[in-house]
C-alpha cells in the first residue's frame, strides 16, 4: 500500500474568489463541465472539447511556495481535471467583471472596439488577453500575438480583437510608420475629396478606461497556506469508474507505479485527456505528480547544459530557453534556438501553459515538434525508479519505441538534461503545418551537424523527423555514410537521395500527402544545408580564415538567403474608412458606428447561449448513434446492452415518431436503409450528457452493404446520380463565336467543400407540457419558422402547439438554416416519446460529421477569345457534390448559375449546372451560397485567358468589365458604374501598380521566395429569386413608462441585426436607443418568418420595423402637436389615457423578385453589392507556406445603417473566404468517411492567417433607392473576395515556375494548401521524390469535387 501521513478525499479550490469544497471530485468530470454544470457560471463556453478553439479558456492562479511567487496562466477548461484544481484559484470571465457591478477595462476595450459579433469566442478571447495583462501590464504585440494564437473565431476576421488587446500596449500602434511620427491614417485623411465626410475611426480610443491593477482579483490567502502545508497531503479522488491520486514526495509516486504500473502520469492531460474522450482509451488509475518538487527543477551548469525538470509546462521551458539564449553565446544555444523556434508555434498559449516537457517527451507524438530537436541535440532523460537511477539517452532508438531504450513501467521521467551545443556545430529545426500557429505539423525535422573544428568536414551528423511515420523517424544511415564528406552541393544532393531511399512513406498511410511529405524532408534538407553553409561563412569571416577560397568552397547565393528566414508572426493592422453624414443630428443613431446590443455581455459571459439556459427539471440529455456505412441496409438495432447501463431512460428510432419521420428524401431516423456515414440512426437519452454518450457505443446495429457507393462528383457523374433537372442558361451563338476567335482554352478546376465551424455547435432545448400537445422549443437557428413546421409534422400537431424561441445564436453562415429542424424534431420525438425535457447539444465531432457544409464543385470550361484578351465566348459547365439529400442544393446551383459572370460581359455565353447525389451527408447553404464557388471558377479561367494572351490578368479584367447599363445573363437590368468605381478606388488605395513593379523586383531577387498580387472585383446579388422570401414582420410596443419594446421575424447570428432593429426604431420614434429593447425572435410572437439569409436580414426586417415604428409615431402626432414640449413619456401616457394604441405590427411584403427557367430571364435579385479586393501575399516555394502581407478592399455599402457592423461583416467575411480558398480542406476516406472533424484536424484562419495590412474602405456618395436608408446588405459578399489572396498565391506561384523554365499552363484547384503551393512550385526536389503508380494503392484521402 501507499504510505502517507495524511489521506484528504475532500477537494478544495476557489473559483472567481469563492471557496469551493467539493467532497465527491470525479477525475472524469471537467473543469468546463463543472463551471458551466455545477457551478452555473456558463460564460466560459464548450467550443470542440478538445482545447483547440479556446472558448473555454480561463485562468488559474497558484501559489510557488518555494520562490514565494503567485502564477497565472490560461487554460483551456475543457482539458482540465476537477481533481488536477486542489489549491488553485480559477478566475473566469464573471469574476474580472459584469454589469451588475463593473465591467472589467478588457470586456469594455473588445466590446467598444467592435471586437465580437455572434459573441461565443467573446469570453475565451477576454480571459486569453486578460490573464496576459496579469502577467504583463503593458505587453509586446509578440506577445498579444501569442497569447491570441490558441484562440480562434469565426466571426469578426480578428481585426478588431487584436486592436482592442493593443490598445493595452506601450507599443504604437501605427501600422505603417513606425517611428516616423506620421500615421498612414493621416496620409488616408489628408488624400481624401471628401475629408470632412470620410471618417476613419469606429469607436473613442480615449472614452476606454484605464487599466488598474489593484482592482483585480487577490489571490486567496487560504491557498497560500494550503501549498505550504501541501507536502504533507496525499490527495485521492475516488470517481465512479476512475481513481485519481496525487502523491506528495517522489518515494510515494515511485511505489505507486510499482502498485499500478499502467496507470498514466497526468500534468497537464493534454496527451491522456483527448485519448480518453476521443479515443475511448481507459485507465481506471490515474497519477498526478504535479506537486512533487524534483519534477520542477532547473538546474544551470554553464559548462554543460541545461537539466529542466519533466514537469515543467512548456512555456515554462519557453521562458528559461529565452533567458539561457540572451545570456550565453550564440555558438552554446545552437539546440536552445531551435526548440524556441518551435515552442513559437507550437499549439495556442494555453496548452503550452498545461503541458509538460516531460508529458510531451514520452507520449512519443509523430508529429512531436520538440522530439526530432531534443533528439538530435544529445539530450539525456534523467529517470528514477525503487530501483535506483537511470540515465538514458534521448535518441532515434528512445523516440521509435525500441524496447531496450524504453522507460520500464516502474521508471519516472524526473528531468531532462539538454546540453550546449559546441563550437562548429549547428542545429535547426523545421516545421510546415496546415496553418502558421496553432497546428500540429506536416512533417517537421531536428537536423545537426558538427564540422571537424576549423574545417567543412562532417564530423558528426544527425537528422530526424515527425510526421513521416508511426513515430519520430530517424535517418541515421544516411548520416554515417555522408561523414567525412564535405559541406557542398554533391554532398547535398547525395544526402538527399540516401534519405529519401532510407525513410519511406507507403502512399497508403495515415494522414496522406505522401508526396508532399516527401519533398518536405529534403526541402528541409536544403534549408539546412543553406542555414549551416551562412553560419559557416560567417565562422570564418569572423576568425580571417580565407584558405577556404582555395578549396572553392561555395557561398549560398544572395537570391537563397530569404527563404532562410520564417514568416514572421504578425499584428494585424489597417484603416477602416466610411462616409458620415455631416449635417445628421447627434442623437440620430442611423449611420453611426454603435457598438453591438449585446456586445457587453458578450464580453462578460452574461449573453445566454442555448446551452446557457438553466437546468429544467427532469432534463434528459441526448446523444445520437449515427451510422457507420455509406450505403446498406439496417437489418436490426439491438439496445438492450445500452438500456441497462446506468442513467439510460431510453433509445428513441424510427419507430418512435409519432407522425411524420421527415420525408422520404431525408429522415429524422433512418429508416430500412442508410445513405451515408453520419446519417441519424438512433438516439439514447439519459440523465447526463456523459452517460447517453457511454450507451450510444453500446447500440449495436447490424448493417448489410448496398451498391453503389458513391463518394465523389466523377462518380456521380458515371452513375448518373443527380438531384432535380439541369439548369441552362445562354445569351448571344457560342457554337458562332467560337468559329471566329483568335484562341480558345479548355479546362476545369476543382474546389473543395468547407465546414461551417460556427464557435456553438448545432443546440436544442425542447419542453413538452402537460396540456394539449404543447411544445416550447429553444433553438440556436437561422429559421425558427422551419423548426415550428417540421417538429409539428413529425409529432402530428398544429403548429400553433410549438412555440420556437430564438435570442441568438453562437454563428450560423448558412448552417443553421435547415439541420436545425431535423435536430429540432429529432430532439421533439424524443421528449415526446419520454415525457421530459431534451437537451441535445451537438459535440464538435458529431456536428461536422452529420451537417455538410458548403458543396465542393467541380467547374469546367471552353472559353474563346481574340489576342487582346476580349472574350467572346465562354462555355461552362458545373458540377456540385449535394451529398445524400436534397438540402438546399438545387437552389445552390440555381445561384451558381445565376451569378457566374461576375463582372464580365461576355456577349455569348452558355452555362449548365448538375447536382450530384452521393453517399456523403447532405450539403447545405453557406455564406455566398454558390456565388464563391461558381464565380471563383469564371476568376480561374479569366487568369487562364490572360496567361495565354502574355497579359497581365487585370487587364483582361478591365477588358472585359461591364461597363455601361448593360442586362445579365438572366437579362436583369443594372448600372455597373459602382462596380467601376470600387475597382478603380481600388487600384489607387492600393497603390496597385507601384507595388505590382515592388512584387517583380522582389521576385527577381529571390528564387526561393515569390511574391504575388491580385486585384479581383465582384457583382454580388443579394435576396433570393422568389418575392415571398422577402416578406417581414415586426411587432413594436410602447409602454406608458416610455420604454420600447421590438419584436421583429429575424434572428441575431451575430451579424448585428438586432442592433441595427434598435438604431431604425430609435431613428423614426426619435427616441435615444436606451429606451429600445430586443429580447428574442419566437414563432408566438411574429408568425410565419422566412429564414435569416441572402445578406437581407436588415433590409427585410428593418422596412417592417420602420412601417411599425412610422404606424405609432403618426399615432401620436396629434399628442405631440398639442403638447410639442413634453416628454416621449409624457406622449406615451397621454396617449394610453386617450384609448390611443401603443401597439403597431409592420409588413414588408418583399421585394419583388423572380426567375422563369422556361425563357431564362428574370429580375432574380433587389440588387447588387459591388466591390474590389487587392491582396498581396509571399510564397516560400521550398515548403508551400505563405504569408498574408496586405489587403485592400473597397465596399459599395451605398448609406451604412452602422459602419462598424458593416465592417465587420465584410473582415470577418473576407476571412472566411481566406479559409475557404486557401486553407479549409475536408479530408474524405474512398469509403466517404470524414476524417476533418475537429480543430485539430480542420484548420479555419487564425490571428496569423489574416492580411498584415488590412484595409477596408466604404464607397462615399452612392445611394440604393430600393432598400432601408439607402443601405445594402453586406453579410455575405465579403466572401468571395478572399479569393484575390487565392489569385495572388497564383501569381507567385506563377512567376516562381517560369523562372524554373515551365511556361505551360498549369492547373491550381482550390483551396492553395501549403501541399497544393509547394508541389506546383516544380523544382529539382519534386522531381527527385519516388512517384507510386495510383493503381497499386488504396489513398488514404480522395477529393470528392
Amino acid at each position: 500500500m501507499v504510505s502517507h501521513s495524511e489521506k484528504s478525499d475532500v477537494l478544495v479550490f476557489f473559483v472567481n474568489g469563492r471557496k469551493v469544497i467539493e467532497k465527491n471530485a470525479d477525475p472524469e468530470v471537467n473543469l468546463l463541465f463543472y463551471l458551466r454544470k455545477k457551478l452555473r457560471l456558463t460564460g466560459t463556453k464548450y467550443g470542440c472539447g478538445g482545447g483547440g478553439c479556446g472558448a473555454c479558456t480561463v485562468m488559474i492562479s497558484r501559489y510557488d511556495s518555494s520562490n514565494k511567487n503567485i502564477r497565472h496562466y490560461s487554460v483551456t477548461a475543457c482539458l482540465i481535471p476537477i481533481c488536477s484544481l486542489y489549491g488553485a484559484a480559477v478566475t473566469t470571465v464573471e469574476g474580472i467583471g459584469n454589469t451588475k457591478t463593473r465591467i472589467h477595462p478588457v470586456q469594455e476595450r473588445i466590446a467598444k472596439g467592435h471586437g465580437t459579433q455572434c459573441g461565443f469566442c467573446t469570453p475565451g478571447m477576454v480571459m486569453s488577453i486578460y490573464t496576459l495583462l496579469r502577467n504583463h501590464l503593458q505587453p509586446s504585440t509578440e506577445q498579444l500575438i501569442e497569447t491570441l494564437g490558441g484562440n480562434l473565431c469565426r466571426c469578426t476576421g480578428y481585426r478588431p480583437i487584436v486592436e482592442s488587446g493593443k490598445s493595452f500596449s506601450i507599443e504604437s500602434s501605427c501600422c505603417q510608420m513606425k517611428g516616423t511620427g506620421k500615421c498612414c491614417l493621416d496620409q488616408e485623411e489628408n488624400g481624401s475629396e471628401n475629408k470632412n465626410d470620410v471618417c476613419t475611426k469606429l469607436y473613442q480610443e480615449e472614452e476606454f478606461l484605464p487599466l488598474d491593477p489593484t482592482q483585480e482579483l487577490i489571490f486567496p490567502p487560504e491557498l497560500m497556506r494550503m501549498a505550504e502545508e501541501a507536502g504533507k497531503k496525499t490527495l485521492v479522488f475516488q470517481g465512479e469508474r476512475v481513481t485519481w491520486i496525487s502523491p506528495a514526495t517522489l518515494s510515494e509516486l515511485l511505489e505507486l507505479k510499482l502498485q499500478y504500473p499502467q496507470a498514466p502520469l497526468v500534468t497537464g492531460n493534454t496527451f491522456v485527456g483527448p485519448n480518453m474522450k476521443f479515443k475511448d482509451v481507459f485507465h481506471p488509475v490515474i497519477i498526478s505528480p504535479t506537486r512533487i518538487s524534483e519534477l520542477n527543477v532547473v538546474m544551470i551548469d554553464a559548462n554543460q547544459g541545461l537539466t529542466i525538470g519533466a514537469g515543467c509546462s512548456l512555456a515554462e521551458v519557453k521562458e528559461i530557453l529565452t533567458e539561457m539564449v540572451l545570456k550565453l553565446p550564440v555558438e552554446k544555444t545552437q539546440t536552445y534556438r531551435a526548440l524556441l523556434k518551435q515552442l513559437r508555434t507550437l499549439a495556442g498559449q494555453q496548452i503550452r501553459n498545461m503541458a509538460s516537457l516531460g508529458g510531451h517527451i514520452i507520449s512519443r507524438l509523430a508529429t512531436s515538434d520538440l522530439n526530432p530537436v531534443l533528439g538530435v541535440g544529445n539530450c539525456v532523460l534523467n529517470l528514477v525508479s525503487k530501483e535506483g537511477t537511470q540515465q538514458l539517452p534521448l535518441n532515434d532508438h528512445f523516440l521509435a519505441g525500441s524496447p531496450n531504450a524504453n522507460l520500464t513501467s516502474e521508471q519516472v521521467l524526473v528531468s531532462v538534461f539538454i546540453p550546449l551545443s559546441k563550437k562548429w556545430e549547428f542545429v535547426s529545426a523545421f516545421r510546415q503545418a496546415q496553418r502558421q500557429q496553432n497546428a500540429l505539423a506536416i512533417v517537421n525535422s531536428g537536423m545537426r551537424v558538427r564540422f571537424k573544428d576549423g574545417t567543412n568536414a562532417i564530423m558528426d551528423l544527425n537528422i530526424l523527423y515527425g510526421g513521416v511515420g508511426p513515430a519520430t523517424t530517424s535517418a541515421n544511415k544516411s548520416c554515417q555514410q555522408l561523414i567525412g564528406r564535405v559541406w557542398n552541393e554533391e554532398m547535398l544532393d547525395e544526402a538527399c537521395r540516401l534519405v529519401l531511399d532510407e525513410v519511406t512513406i507507403p502512399p497508403s498511410s495515415s494522414g496522406g500527402m505522401v508526396e508532399y511529405k516527401r519533398t518536405l524532408m529534403i526541402s528541409f534538407l536544403f534549408k539546412f544545408y543553406l542555414e549551416v553553409l551562412q553560419e559557416l561563412n560567417n565562422y570564418f569571416k569572423a576568425v580571417n580564415i580565407f584558405f577556404f577560397q582555395d578549396l572553392r568552397y561555395p557561398d549560398a547565393p544572395n537570391e537563397f538567403q530569404s527563404v532562410l528566414e520564417d514568416f514572421p508572426l504578425t499584428i494585424p493592422c489597417g484603416t477602416q474608412a466610411y462616409e458620415v453624414n455631416s449635417h445628421q443630428s447627434p442623437q440620430d443613431p442611423v449611420g453611426r458606428p454603435v457598438m453591438h446590443q449585446s456586445g457587453i455581455k458578450h464580453a462578460t459571459g452574461e449573453a445566454v447561449f442555448c446551452d446557457d439556459m438553466p437546468a429544467i427539471d427532469e432534463e434528459l440529455f441526448l446523444a445520437v448513434v449515427t451510422s457507420t456505412r455509406p450505403h446498406a441496409k439496417i437489418i436490426s438495432i439491438d439496445a438492450s446492452e445500452a438500456l441497462a447501463l446506468p442513467g439510460v431512460v431510453d433509445v428513441i428510432t424510427a419507430q418512435d415518431v409519432p407522425a411524420e419521420n421527415g420525408d422520404e428524401e431525408e429522415r429524422l431516423y433512418a429508416q430500412d436503409e442508410v445513405i451515408c456515414v453520419g446519417q441519424i440512426v438512433c438516439a439514447v437519452a439519459a440523465d447526463s450528457y456523459f452517460h447517453a454518450k457511454q450507451a450510444a457505443k453500446k447500440v449495436n446495429i447490424v448493417y448489410e452493404d448496398m451498391e453503389p457507393v458513391i463518394v465523389t462528383i466523377k462518380d456521380a457523374v458515371n452513375h448518373k446520380s443527380f438531384i432535380g433537372p439541369e439548369k441552362e442558361l445562354e445569351q448571344g451563338n457560342i457554337k458562332e463565336a467560337f468559329q471566329t476567335v483568335d484562341q480558345i482554352i479548355e479546362g476545369e478546376v476543382h474546389m473543395g467543400g468547407q465546414e461551417h465551424f460556427y464557435m456553438e455547435t448545432q443546440s436544442v432545448l425542447v419542453i413538452p407540457k402537460t396540456e394539449d400537445k404543447e411544445m416550447e422549443i429553444y433553438v440556436s437557428s437561422q429559421d425558427a419558422a422551419l423548426v415550428q413546421e417540421k417538429v409539428a409534422s413529425s409529432l402530428g400537431v398544429p403548429k400553433n402547439r410549438i412555440m420556437c424561441h430564438m435570442r441568438r445564436a453562437g454563428g450560423g453562415f448558412g448552417g443553421k438554416m435547415t439541420k436545425p429542424a431535423l435536430l429540432g424534431a429529432v430532439a421533439a420525438v424524443a421528449a415526446n416519446k419520454t415525457g421530459h425535457p431534451i437537451r441535445f447539444i451537438l459535440e464538435r465531432g458529431d456536428d461536422m460529421l452529420i451537417t455538410g457544409g458548403r458543396h465542393p464543385l467541380l467547374g469546367k470550361y471552353k472559353i474563346g477569345f481574340m489576342n487582346n484578351g476580349k472574350i467572346k465566348a465562354a462555355d461552362i459547365e458545373y458540377y456540385i457534390n449535394g451529398g445524400c439529400t436534397p438540402d438546399e442544393s438545387e437552389m445552390v446551383i440555381e445561384y451558381a448559375v445565376l451569378k457566374l459572370e461576375n463582372a464580365y460581359k461576355i456577349p455569348n455565353l452558355r452555362i449548365r449546372g448538375r447536382v450530384c447525389k452521393t453517399n456523403l451527408p447532405s450539403n447545405t447553404a453557406f455564406r455566398g451560397f454558390g456565388f464563391p464557388q461558381g464565380s471563383f471558377v469564371t476568376e480561374y479561367w479569366i487568369t487562364a485567358v490572360a496567361a495565354k494572351c502574355n497579359l497581365p490578368p487585370e487587364k483582361v479584367r478591365e477588358l472585359n468589365m461591364y461597363k455601361t447599363i448593360d442586362r445579365t445573363i438572366h437579362k436583369q437590368q443594372f448600372d455597373p458604374k459602382n462596380l467601376i468605381r470600387c475597382w478603380d478606388e481600388c487600384m489607387e488605395k492600393s497603390s496597385y501598380y507601384s507595388r505590382k513593379k515592388t512584387v517583380e523586383l522582389f521576385n527577381q531577387q529571390n528564387y526561393w521566395k515569390k511574391r504575388g498580387i491580385a486585384i479581383i472585383p465582384m457583382k454580388f446579388s443579394v435576396g433570393y429569386p422568389k418575392t415571398y422570401y422577402h416578406q417581414a414582420a415586426a411587432l413594436v410596443h410602447i409602454y406608458t413608462d416610455g420604454s420600447v419594446l421590438i419584436t421583429h421575424g429575424g434572428t441575431e447570428l451575430g451579424q448585428g441585426l438586432n442592433t441595427k432593429m434598435i438604431q431604425v426604431a430609435s431613428h423614426e420614434l426619435k427616441i435615444p436607443m436606451s429606451d429600445v429593447y430586443l429580447s428574442e425572435m419566437n414563432t408566438t410572437t411574429v408568425p410565419n418568418t422566412v429564414a435569416t439569409a441572402g445578406s437581407v436580414g436588415a433590409d427585410v426586417n428593418g422596412k417592417a420595423v420602420q412601417i411599425a415604428c412610422q404606424t405609432l409615431r403618426k399615432r401620436l402626432e396629434p399628442i405631440i402637436s398639442k403638447n410639442p414640449n413634453g416628454t416621449w413619456k409624457e406622449w406615451a401616457k397621454d396617449a394610453f389615457a386617450q384609448s390611443i394604441s401603443l401597439s403597431a405590427t409592420g409588413y414588408f411584403r418583399g421585394y419583388k423578385a423572380g426567375m422563369d427557367w422556361v425563357k431564362g430571364e428574370g429580375d432574380v435579385f433587389p440588387y447588387f453589392v459591388y466591390g474590389a479586393a487587392c491582396s498581396e501575399v509571399e510564397v516560400d516555394c521550398l515548403t508551400g507556406a505563405h504569408k498574408n502581407i496586405r489587403t485592400d478592399i473597397v465596399m459599395d455599402a451605398c448609406f451604412s445603417i452602422n459602419p462598424a457592423i458593416d465592417i465587420g461583416q465584410i473582415e470577418g467575411a473576407f476571412t472566411q473566404g481566406v479559409g475557404l480558398y486557401t486553407l479549409e480542406e475536408l479530408k474524405y476516406s474512398p469509403e466517404g468517411v470524414l476524417y476533418t472533424r475537429s480543430p485539430n484536424e480542420y484548420k479555419i484562419p487564425s490571428i496569423t492567417d489574416i492580411p498584415e495590412q488590412f484595409n477596408v474602405s466604404l464607397l462615399t456618395s452612392t445611394k440604393n433607392p430600393i432598400a432601408i436608408y439607402s443601405s445594402k446588405g453586406l453579410g455575405e459578399s465579403g466572401m468571395f473576395l478572399g479569393s484575390s489572396v487565392f489569385f495572388a498565391i497564383h501569381d507567385a506561384v506563377t512567376a516562381a515556375r517560369k523562372e524554373r523554365g515551365l511556361t505551360e499552363t498549369f492547373t491550381m484547384s482550390s483551396p492553395a494548401t501549403p501541399e497544393l503551393i509547394r508541389m506546383i512550385c516544380v523544382d529539382k526536389f519534386t522531381n527527385l521524390i519516388p512517384r507510386d503508380d495510383p493503381k497499386s494503392y488504396m489513398p488514404w484521402s480522395i477529393p470528392v469535387a
